[in-house]
């Protein structure tokens, strides 16, 4: 099964949702912490593709398709898109040598298609005096129509896209026989390949283009001059103008040059153009664009400069053209054939409403949803955005259609965690802090206070312990500098000290880096007073044992000093050194102590 234009490689992509917060439709499915594009609701305006962190979510590359129909010895004509003289600014007589080094037989315009549409519409206006309707020309806001307001589907221009426009005017000129290659910034255009198969037959975005004159080793400013820079039928006027917003409606001979045009108004940019769709347009003709600006900044190109540098590259290379003899001025029987015919050029029917089944969603579903999330109360309900979502409630919608998983709640996710480790505290037998490397506690355990404060019974619940986070670690620890040595040593310590009589071991252990330090405290008093029970038991049968050695040898003449020694040096290596320290001072450990 062939890949659609827009497609995520799974197996790299994990726990992120920033598809999710850009998709402007939400078509974004979260599978086992995958985020999936659902198709039946994607425009296929390419935000996701820009937005994606990683690169997952990936373009679909044709350029394969073209080059079998090469092998094959078709006809290939390239409809170049306007905006090109943005992507390839100062390189533009070059990128048509290359065009033709990489073996197409001619290049044409797609602006040419965009004269046509702009011509149609004007018989349109002459013969019917207003034009209410919503623009053709971006196939991702036909996409937008069609699934989110179907109800407005009717109030789409009748004529096709520029693009669809301009492929059927070459297979007039040249043939059916022909191969057409769109080459330009937008990923719709794919689409527009897929279901109308010849108009084009294939399209592949600037993006692919470079990646190919790369892998042929073309480059643009090493071009032999000798090739000819030609376009068919020749070159397009002023409508290559239409990537830039407000283009369509500048290159009419009715609204265009107008201080103030009411009849027709221009909008660029996903969320404006939802939001003048949904909030209706009278009896304006609604030129609406997906991409913020225009085309010139479609997710198929470089994007790296400002719009500024690409509206200027275009407007100026427009004006230089208008002065030139035989440039593209429409073509009066085509046009009217095109506003006759409609979608009928293609072969194929106008856009019909295609919404998806979003399901009918409860209220008490919703509650419930919400509930999963951790949201019990109007309170609960922090409308973030971590998730992707613009209200916790959208989220649950989201949850009960299995477009969304729990886990994407960031705040319920912190409060498990919370709650986990505070379960883990409360469970562990010995006295644990966590503190940063400000020393202040960013968590303890209720052990730990009573190891240090004597509280009373029942004092200290989950909500008081929780009150001395961001308190100075030194507040219970006396020897709180000695939190500050671990951060920087290659393995923290394990040290012992007496407190109110008890002897107590601390065991550092490094949490996170360089941030966060955690130390465990261990009551050690019943062990260690049972060892120095058990030397000095040993100390009395080594003494009368001394004595016994003194006495044999004695008798045999010889000195006992130094069996003397060694037994002394035993009793010291079982000795607790910590008897003699005073109250809280630390003696490390060596390895193995106590264990």
């Amino acid at each position: 099964m062939e890949k659609q234009p827009i497609y995520t490689e799974i197996n790299n992509c994990r726990d992120c949702y920033k598809c999710v917060r850009t998709c402007p439709v939400k078509a974004i499915q979260i599978k086992d912490a995958h985020a999936e594009i659902l198709h039946d609701r994607c425009t296929f305006c390419g935000t996701c593709v820009n937005a994606c962190p990683n690169g997952v979510k990936q373009i679909r590359n044709d350029v394969d398709k073209v080059i079998m129909a090469k092998m094959s010895n078709k006809r290939i004509i390239v409809s170049l898109a306007p905006s090109y003289v943005s992507e390839f600014r100062g390189e533009e007589e070059n990128l048509i040598r290359a065009l033709y080094k990489l073996g197409f037989e001619a290049v044409s315009e797609t602006a040419i298609g965009a004269a046509l549409v702009s011509q149609a519409l004007d018989m349109y206006l002459i013969e019917n005096g207003s034009a209410s309707f919503i623009s053709t020309a971006c196939p991702s806001v036909v996409e937008l129509v069609r699934k989110y307001y179907p109800e407005s589907v009717n109030e789409l221009a009748p004529v096709p896209s520029p693009l669809q426009t301009h492929s059927a005017y070459l297979r007039h000129l040249y043939g059916d026989d022909i191969f057409i290659v769109f080459i330009g910034p937008c990923i719709a255009k794919k689409l527009e390949a897929d279901e109308h198969p010849g108009y084009p037959d294939v399209a592949l975005t600037f993006r692919e283009l470079k990646q190919w004159l790369e892998e042929e080793n073309i480059q643009l400013e090493n071009m032999d001059s000798g090739i000819q820079v030609d376009f068919v039928p020749c070159k397009a006027g002023k409508a290559a103008i239409y990537p830039i917003e407000n283009g369509q409606i500048e290159t009419s001979k009715i609204w265009m040059n107008k201080f103030v045009e009411q009849g027709a108004l221009s909008v660029s940019g996903v969320d404006r153009v939802m939001s003048s769709i949904r909030g209706t347009h009278t009896d304006d003709f609604l030129e609406a664009l997906n991409c913020d600006g225009g085309c010139i900044n479609g997710p198929g190109t470089s994007r790296d400069d400002s719009a500024v540098f690409r509206k200027k590259a275009v407007a100026s290379y427009v004006m230089s053209r208008i002065s030139e003899p035989d440039v593209f001025d429409g073509d009066f029987d085509f046009a009217r054939k095109v506003l006759k015919e409609g979608y009928g050029i293609l072969n194929a029917q106008k856009p019909e409403p295609a919404p998806f089944d979003g399901g009918d969603i409860t209220e008490d579903e919703i509650h419930k949803a919400l509930h999963k999330l951790g949201k019990t109360s109007p309170e609960d309900e922090l409308n973030c955005g971590g998730c992707g979502y613009a209200s916790c409630r959208d989220m649950a919608r989201a949850l009960v259609t299995g477009m969304a998983e729990t886990e994407m709640c960031v705040t319920k996710m912190r409060k498990d965690a919370e709650s986990k480790v505070d379960i883990l505290l409360s469970t562990i037998p010995h006295g644990v802090v966590i503190v940063d490397n400000e020393l202040n506690i960013a968590d303890c355990n209720k052990r730990f206070v009573d190891i240090f404060e004597d509280f009373p019974e029942g004092f200290l619940d989950a909500e008081g312990l929780r009150s001395f986070r961001g308190s100075p670690v030194s507040m219970f620890v006396p020897f709180a500098e000695k939190f500050r040595e671990q951060f920087y040593m290659n393995k923290p310590a394990q040290y012992r000290f007496k407190h109110e009589g008890r002897i107590m071991r601390v065991t550092f252990f490094l949490v996170e880096g360089k941030t966060l330090l955690g130390a465990m405290f261990e009551d050690i008093t019943t062990p260690v007073v049972r060892r120095e029970a058990v030397i000095e038991k040993a100390e009395e049968v080594i003494t009368k044992s001394l004595n016994t050695v003194q006495q044999i040898a004695s008798l045999l003449g010889e000195n006992a000093a130094e069996t003397e020694i060694v037994m002394n040096s035993i009793i010291e290596e079982f000795n607790v050194h910590s008897d003699n320290s005073s109250d809280h001072g630390l003696v490390e450990e060596s390895d193995g102590a106590d264990k």
